[in-house]
Protein backbone atom coordinates (compact mmCIF):
# COMPACT_ATOMS: atom_id res chain seq x y z
CA UNK A 1 0.00 0.00 0.00
CA UNK A 2 0.95 3.27 -1.01
CA UNK A 3 2.78 5.63 2.44
CA UNK A 4 1.09 9.25 2.73
CA UNK A 5 4.97 10.43 1.87
CA UNK A 6 4.72 8.33 -1.19
CA UNK A 7 1.70 9.89 -2.51
CA UNK A 8 3.20 13.34 -2.33
CA UNK A 9 5.89 12.42 -4.71
CA UNK A 10 3.04 11.63 -7.75
CA UNK A 11 3.02 13.18 -10.52
CA UNK A 12 -0.94 13.55 -10.52
CA UNK A 13 -0.66 15.08 -7.04
CA UNK A 14 1.57 17.63 -8.57
CA UNK A 15 -0.99 18.25 -11.37
CA UNK A 16 -3.86 18.67 -8.86
CA UNK A 17 -1.69 21.51 -6.91
CA UNK A 18 -0.98 22.93 -10.32
CA UNK A 19 -4.94 22.99 -11.27
CA UNK A 20 -5.69 24.72 -8.05
CA UNK A 21 -3.18 26.87 -8.35
CA UNK A 22 -3.70 27.71 -12.26
CA UNK A 23 -6.90 27.73 -12.09
CA UNK A 24 -7.65 30.05 -9.08
CA UNK A 25 -4.94 32.47 -10.19
CA UNK A 26 -6.77 33.12 -13.16
CA UNK A 27 -9.91 33.70 -11.05
CA UNK A 28 -8.54 35.87 -9.20
CA UNK A 29 -6.46 38.02 -11.56
CA UNK A 30 -10.20 38.56 -13.48
CA UNK A 31 -11.71 39.40 -10.34
CA UNK A 32 -8.31 41.75 -9.79
CA UNK A 33 -9.32 43.47 -13.29
CA UNK A 34 -13.13 44.09 -12.43
CA UNK A 35 -12.24 46.04 -9.52
CA UNK A 36 -10.05 48.21 -11.46
CA UNK A 37 -12.04 49.13 -13.97
CA UNK A 38 -15.71 49.32 -11.58
CA UNK A 39 -14.30 49.61 -8.41
CA UNK A 40 -11.03 52.11 -8.38
CA UNK A 41 -11.98 54.98 -9.90
CA UNK A 42 -14.83 55.67 -7.11
CA UNK A 43 -13.78 53.96 -4.21
CA UNK A 44 -10.43 53.23 -3.63
CA UNK A 45 -10.05 52.94 0.13
CA UNK A 46 -12.75 49.62 -0.31
CA UNK A 47 -10.84 48.72 -3.83
CA UNK A 48 -7.63 48.11 -1.90
CA UNK A 49 -9.15 46.52 0.96
CA UNK A 50 -10.64 43.70 -1.41
CA UNK A 51 -7.84 43.35 -3.07
CA UNK A 52 -6.04 42.41 0.22
CA UNK A 53 -8.08 39.22 0.58
CA UNK A 54 -7.66 38.62 -3.09
CA UNK A 55 -3.88 38.56 -3.01
CA UNK A 56 -4.08 36.65 0.11
CA UNK A 57 -6.47 34.12 -1.29
CA UNK A 58 -4.05 33.49 -4.25
CA UNK A 59 -0.60 33.39 -1.78
CA UNK A 60 -1.41 31.80 0.90
CA UNK A 61 -1.97 28.69 -1.24
CA UNK A 62 1.87 28.45 -1.42
CA UNK A 63 2.16 28.47 2.44
CA UNK A 64 -0.09 25.92 2.43
CA UNK A 65 2.32 23.50 0.45
CA UNK A 66 5.08 24.94 3.04
CA UNK A 67 3.09 24.49 6.27
CA UNK A 68 0.43 22.13 5.48
CA UNK A 69 1.93 19.61 2.73
CA UNK A 70 5.26 20.23 3.66
CA UNK A 71 4.96 20.40 7.28
CA UNK A 72 7.96 23.44 7.60
CA UNK A 73 8.61 25.30 10.90
CA UNK A 74 10.34 28.03 10.61
CA UNK A 75 12.21 29.88 13.80
CA UNK A 76 12.19 33.37 14.01
CA UNK A 77 14.55 35.34 15.74
CA UNK A 78 13.16 38.39 16.80
CA UNK A 79 13.09 41.14 20.14
CA UNK A 80 9.76 40.10 22.44
CA UNK A 81 8.97 43.55 22.36
CA UNK A 82 8.37 44.03 19.02
CA UNK A 83 7.22 40.83 18.31
CA UNK A 84 4.25 42.03 20.48
CA UNK A 85 4.21 45.40 20.23
CA UNK A 86 4.58 45.61 16.40
CA UNK A 87 4.20 42.59 14.39
CA UNK A 88 1.76 43.48 11.68
CA UNK A 89 0.46 46.85 13.23
CA UNK A 90 2.60 49.17 10.78
CA UNK A 91 4.04 49.77 7.61
CA UNK A 92 7.40 48.09 7.00
CA UNK A 93 10.43 48.31 4.37
CA UNK A 94 11.59 44.88 4.25
CA UNK A 95 15.41 44.61 3.15
CA UNK A 96 16.25 40.79 3.05
CA UNK A 97 19.09 38.37 1.74
CA UNK A 98 18.13 36.78 -1.32
CA UNK A 99 20.26 33.30 -1.51
CA UNK A 100 18.23 30.35 -1.44
CA UNK A 101 15.18 29.11 -4.38
CA UNK A 102 12.69 29.84 -1.09
CA UNK A 103 13.68 32.62 0.36
CA UNK A 104 10.56 34.51 -0.35
CA UNK A 105 8.16 31.96 0.19
CA UNK A 106 9.83 31.89 3.63
CA UNK A 107 9.10 35.34 3.80
CA UNK A 108 5.28 35.12 2.91
CA UNK A 109 5.55 32.59 5.60
CA UNK A 110 6.26 35.09 8.33
CA UNK A 111 4.16 37.25 6.80
CA UNK A 112 0.81 35.36 6.82
CA UNK A 113 1.76 34.76 10.90
CA UNK A 114 1.79 38.30 11.25
CA UNK A 115 -1.54 39.03 9.93
CA UNK A 116 -0.22 40.91 6.63
CA UNK A 117 0.09 38.23 3.78
CA UNK A 118 -2.28 40.00 1.00
CA UNK A 119 -0.74 43.56 1.89
CA UNK A 120 3.26 42.01 0.80
CA UNK A 121 4.46 43.90 -2.24
CA UNK A 122 7.93 44.07 -3.77
CA UNK A 123 10.43 46.12 -5.89
CA UNK A 124 10.55 43.64 -9.03
CA UNK A 125 11.44 43.77 -12.73
CA UNK A 126 8.83 45.38 -15.51
CA UNK A 127 8.86 42.16 -17.28
CA UNK A 128 7.71 40.10 -14.44
CA UNK A 129 4.02 41.71 -14.63
CA UNK A 130 3.61 40.31 -17.65
CA UNK A 131 3.96 36.56 -16.34
CA UNK A 132 0.24 35.10 -16.01
CA UNK A 133 -1.53 34.74 -12.26
CA UNK A 134 1.81 36.03 -10.28
CA UNK A 135 2.95 38.54 -12.78
CA UNK A 136 -0.22 39.80 -13.12
CA UNK A 137 -1.55 39.42 -9.87
CA UNK A 138 1.10 41.78 -8.93
CA UNK A 139 0.84 44.42 -11.60
CA UNK A 140 -3.25 44.36 -10.59
CA UNK A 141 -2.18 44.61 -6.22
CA UNK A 142 0.11 47.68 -7.66
CA UNK A 143 3.48 46.70 -6.94
CA UNK A 144 6.57 48.76 -7.80
CA UNK A 145 8.07 47.77 -10.87
CA UNK A 146 11.80 49.06 -11.91
CA UNK A 147 12.99 49.23 -15.02
CA UNK A 148 16.58 49.06 -14.28
CA UNK A 149 17.51 52.41 -15.46
CA UNK A 150 17.81 54.62 -12.73
CA UNK A 151 16.22 57.82 -14.42
CA UNK A 152 13.61 56.50 -15.03
CA UNK A 153 13.47 54.23 -11.88
CA UNK A 154 13.65 57.14 -9.51
CA UNK A 155 10.78 58.63 -10.42
CA UNK A 156 8.27 55.37 -10.33
CA UNK A 157 9.72 54.98 -7.38
CA UNK A 158 8.57 57.99 -6.19
CA UNK A 159 5.37 57.65 -7.55
CA UNK A 160 4.17 54.20 -6.39
CA UNK A 161 5.38 54.44 -2.64
CA UNK A 162 3.27 57.05 -2.06
CA UNK A 163 0.67 54.35 -3.67
CA UNK A 164 1.65 51.12 -1.59
CA UNK A 165 1.35 52.83 1.20
CA UNK A 166 -1.48 54.86 0.50
CA UNK A 167 -3.57 51.00 1.48
CA UNK A 168 -5.65 50.92 4.93
CA UNK A 169 -4.27 48.54 6.17
CA UNK A 170 -0.42 47.70 6.99
CA UNK A 171 1.89 47.23 4.14
CA UNK A 172 5.12 45.31 3.62
CA UNK A 173 7.33 46.08 0.66
CA UNK A 174 10.35 44.18 0.06
CA UNK A 175 13.24 45.26 -1.18
CA UNK A 176 16.07 42.85 -2.22
CA UNK A 177 19.34 45.57 -2.10
CA UNK A 178 21.13 42.70 -3.90
CA UNK A 179 19.47 43.05 -6.59
CA UNK A 180 19.54 39.41 -7.90
CA UNK A 181 19.75 35.83 -6.23
CA UNK A 182 23.15 34.53 -5.07
CA UNK A 183 25.38 32.59 -7.01
CA UNK A 184 29.27 31.85 -7.16
CA UNK A 185 29.91 33.59 -10.37
CA UNK A 186 27.55 36.91 -9.07
CA UNK A 187 29.51 36.35 -5.54
CA UNK A 188 33.06 37.00 -7.58
CA UNK A 189 32.14 39.86 -9.22
CA UNK A 190 30.83 41.14 -6.45
CA UNK A 191 34.43 40.16 -4.37
CA UNK A 192 36.27 41.59 -6.91
CA UNK A 193 33.83 44.66 -6.92
CA UNK A 194 34.53 45.33 -3.39
CA UNK A 195 38.43 44.97 -3.63
CA UNK A 196 38.79 47.22 -6.45
CA UNK A 197 36.97 49.94 -3.99
CA UNK A 198 38.52 49.06 -0.61
CA UNK A 199 35.02 47.86 0.57
CA UNK A 200 34.53 45.21 3.18
CA UNK A 201 34.44 41.64 1.43
CA UNK A 202 31.28 40.07 1.92
CA UNK A 203 31.45 36.31 2.30
CA UNK A 204 27.71 35.33 2.49
CA UNK A 205 26.15 38.33 0.72
CA UNK A 206 25.98 40.29 -2.27
CA UNK A 207 27.62 43.61 -2.09
CA UNK A 208 24.41 45.72 -1.88
CA UNK A 209 23.47 48.41 -4.87
CA UNK A 210 22.72 50.97 -2.60
CA UNK A 211 20.60 53.54 -5.34
CA UNK A 212 16.76 52.23 -4.65
CA UNK A 213 17.41 52.04 -0.91
CA UNK A 214 18.53 56.04 -0.73
CA UNK A 215 16.24 56.63 -3.88
CA UNK A 216 13.08 55.30 -1.69
CA UNK A 217 13.90 57.43 1.69
CA UNK A 218 12.99 60.82 1.24
CA UNK A 219 9.16 59.01 -0.09
CA UNK A 220 9.25 56.47 2.90
CA UNK A 221 9.60 59.23 5.62
CA UNK A 222 6.39 60.04 7.06
CA UNK A 223 4.74 57.26 5.24
CA UNK A 224 7.00 54.19 6.31
CA UNK A 225 8.04 54.40 10.11
CA UNK A 226 10.65 51.12 9.87
CA UNK A 227 12.50 48.92 8.20
CA UNK A 228 12.53 45.29 8.41
CA UNK A 229 16.39 43.73 8.27
CA UNK A 230 15.48 39.89 7.63
CA UNK A 231 18.71 37.57 7.50
CA UNK A 232 17.61 34.12 6.51
CA UNK A 233 19.46 30.90 6.13
CA UNK A 234 19.37 27.15 6.44
CA UNK A 235 21.51 24.60 7.82
CA UNK A 236 24.77 23.83 5.79
CA UNK A 237 24.10 19.90 6.49
CA UNK A 238 20.49 19.73 5.87
CA UNK A 239 19.40 16.69 3.75
CA UNK A 240 16.49 18.35 2.27
CA UNK A 241 17.61 21.36 -0.58
CA UNK A 242 15.71 24.52 0.21
CA UNK A 243 13.71 24.55 -3.26
CA UNK A 244 10.29 24.22 -4.31
CA UNK A 245 10.71 20.81 -6.00
CA UNK A 246 11.65 19.30 -2.27
CA UNK A 247 8.35 21.21 -1.03
CA UNK A 248 6.26 19.74 -3.99
CA UNK A 249 7.53 16.35 -2.70
CA UNK A 250 6.08 17.07 0.26
CA UNK A 251 9.44 17.24 1.92
CA UNK A 252 10.55 19.53 5.04
CA UNK A 253 12.65 22.15 5.24
CA UNK A 254 13.47 24.17 8.55
CA UNK A 255 14.45 27.86 7.82
CA UNK A 256 15.94 30.26 10.08
CA UNK A 257 15.39 33.96 10.30
CA UNK A 258 16.61 37.00 12.54
CA UNK A 259 14.53 39.51 11.87
CA UNK A 260 15.85 43.14 13.75
CA UNK A 261 13.30 46.25 13.96
CA UNK A 262 15.14 49.69 12.79
CA UNK A 263 13.24 52.66 13.09
CA UNK A 264 13.32 54.75 9.91
CA UNK A 265 14.67 58.10 11.95
CA UNK A 266 18.03 55.89 12.68
CA UNK A 267 18.82 56.05 8.99
CA UNK A 268 20.50 58.83 8.35
CA UNK A 269 18.54 61.06 5.86
CA UNK A 270 22.12 62.32 3.80
CA UNK A 271 22.23 60.31 0.34
CA UNK A 272 25.82 59.14 0.90
CA UNK A 273 25.32 58.52 4.67
CA UNK A 274 21.93 56.58 3.84
CA UNK A 275 24.33 54.53 1.14
CA UNK A 276 27.31 53.49 4.36
CA UNK A 277 24.39 52.52 6.50
CA UNK A 278 23.45 50.22 4.24
CA UNK A 279 26.90 48.87 3.46
CA UNK A 280 27.36 48.65 7.18
CA UNK A 281 24.11 47.01 7.83
CA UNK A 282 25.07 43.74 5.49
CA UNK A 283 28.63 43.40 6.63
CA UNK A 284 26.22 42.89 10.03
CA UNK A 285 24.08 40.14 8.00
CA UNK A 286 27.08 38.47 6.97
CA UNK A 287 28.72 38.34 10.61
CA UNK A 288 25.23 37.13 11.91
CA UNK A 289 25.35 34.09 9.00
CA UNK A 290 28.67 33.26 9.06
CA UNK A 291 28.11 33.16 12.70
CA UNK A 292 25.22 30.78 12.76
CA UNK A 293 27.27 28.26 10.51
CA UNK A 294 30.24 28.11 13.24
CA UNK A 295 28.02 27.97 16.33
CA UNK A 296 24.55 27.34 14.82
CA UNK A 297 23.74 30.88 16.54
CA UNK A 298 23.37 34.18 14.99
CA UNK A 299 24.78 36.41 17.58
CA UNK A 300 27.66 34.08 19.11
CA UNK A 301 30.17 35.55 16.73
CA UNK A 302 28.54 38.13 15.45
CA UNK A 303 28.11 40.69 17.73
CA UNK A 304 24.57 41.21 17.39
CA UNK A 305 22.44 41.54 20.32
CA UNK A 306 20.91 37.96 21.24
CA UNK A 307 17.28 37.84 21.24
CA UNK A 308 14.52 35.02 22.08
CA UNK A 309 12.92 33.00 19.10
CA UNK A 310 9.32 32.08 18.07
CA UNK A 311 8.69 28.55 16.18
CA UNK A 312 6.03 29.60 13.60
CA UNK A 313 2.49 27.02 13.14
CA UNK A 314 0.66 27.06 10.15
CA UNK A 315 -2.71 29.05 10.12
CA UNK A 316 -6.37 27.03 9.84
CA UNK A 317 -6.83 29.81 7.01
CA UNK A 318 -4.58 28.69 4.50
CA UNK A 319 -5.69 25.14 4.89
CA UNK A 320 -9.17 26.47 4.37
CA UNK A 321 -8.39 28.47 1.86
CA UNK A 322 -6.53 26.44 -0.41
CA UNK A 323 -9.42 23.24 0.27
CA UNK A 324 -11.78 25.69 -1.37
CA UNK A 325 -9.83 26.16 -4.01
CA UNK A 326 -8.84 22.78 -4.84
CA UNK A 327 -12.63 21.64 -4.48
CA UNK A 328 -13.50 24.40 -6.66
CA UNK A 329 -11.10 23.50 -8.98
CA UNK A 330 -10.58 19.61 -9.12
CA UNK A 331 -14.53 19.20 -9.56
CA UNK A 332 -14.98 21.82 -12.30
CA UNK A 333 -12.30 19.77 -14.18
CA UNK A 334 -13.35 16.47 -13.63
CA UNK A 335 -17.11 16.98 -14.15
CA UNK A 336 -16.17 18.39 -17.93
CA UNK A 337 -13.67 15.70 -18.72
CA UNK A 338 -16.18 12.90 -17.51
CA UNK A 339 -19.51 14.80 -19.31
CA UNK A 340 -17.14 15.04 -22.73
CA UNK A 341 -16.17 11.75 -22.47
CA UNK A 342 -20.17 10.33 -21.72
CA UNK A 343 -21.53 12.80 -24.36
CA UNK A 344 -17.97 11.32 -26.63
CA UNK A 345 -17.02 15.56 -26.98
CA UNK A 346 -13.83 14.57 -28.55
CA UNK A 347 -12.82 17.69 -28.80
CA UNK A 348 -14.07 18.85 -25.16
CA UNK A 349 -12.20 16.38 -24.37
CA UNK A 350 -8.61 17.18 -25.72
CA UNK A 351 -9.34 20.72 -25.18
CA UNK A 352 -9.14 20.17 -21.36
CA UNK A 353 -6.60 17.52 -21.52
CA UNK A 354 -4.69 20.37 -23.25
CA UNK A 355 -5.26 22.69 -20.50
CA UNK A 356 -4.63 20.29 -18.03
CA UNK A 357 -1.35 19.80 -20.19
CA UNK A 358 -0.75 23.39 -20.20
CA UNK A 359 -1.09 23.78 -16.47
CA UNK A 360 1.41 20.90 -15.58
CA UNK A 361 3.50 22.90 -18.12
CA UNK A 362 3.51 26.36 -15.75
CA UNK A 363 4.40 24.77 -12.81
CA UNK A 364 7.37 23.08 -14.52
CA UNK A 365 8.04 27.03 -15.70
CA UNK A 366 7.69 28.27 -12.05
CA UNK A 367 9.29 25.61 -10.95
CA UNK A 368 12.27 26.34 -12.57
CA UNK A 369 12.24 30.22 -12.18
CA UNK A 370 13.04 29.51 -8.91
CA UNK A 371 15.97 27.79 -9.24
CA UNK A 372 19.62 29.09 -9.11
CA UNK A 373 21.09 27.58 -11.78
CA UNK A 374 18.25 29.40 -14.26
CA UNK A 375 18.59 32.63 -12.22
CA UNK A 376 19.33 36.30 -14.42
CA UNK A 377 22.92 37.18 -15.12
CA UNK A 378 22.07 40.40 -14.09
CA UNK A 379 25.13 41.40 -11.37
CA UNK A 380 27.84 38.13 -12.61
CA UNK A 381 30.07 40.88 -14.97
CA UNK A 382 31.93 42.55 -12.52
CA UNK A 383 32.37 45.70 -14.86
CA UNK A 384 28.21 45.76 -14.16
CA UNK A 385 28.68 45.24 -10.74
CA UNK A 386 27.89 48.81 -8.95
CA UNK A 387 26.25 50.40 -6.10
CA UNK A 388 23.24 51.62 -8.32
Amino acid sequence: MITLKELKKLRLIHLCIAITFFTSGLTINFAQLLLHIFLKPFNKHLFRKLMYYLCYSFYCQLVFVADWYAGCRMRVYIDEEDYKKYSGRENVLLIMNHKYEIDWLAGWMIADKMGVLGNCKAYAKKAIRYIPCMGWAWWLAEFVFLNRDYDKDKEIIAKQLKIVFSYPDPTWLLLNAEGTRFTESKHEASVKFAQERGMTVLKHHLIPRTKGFTTSLPTLRGICPVVYDITMVFKRDEKVPPTMLSLLNGQTVYPYMLMRRIPLEQIPQEEKAAADWLQKLFVEKDRAVESFHETGSFFTKSGIKEVSYVTTEPRLSSLLNFAGWSTFSLSCIFYYLITSLLAANWAGLITALSILGIFYWLMGVAINKTQISKGSSYGSNSTKTSTN
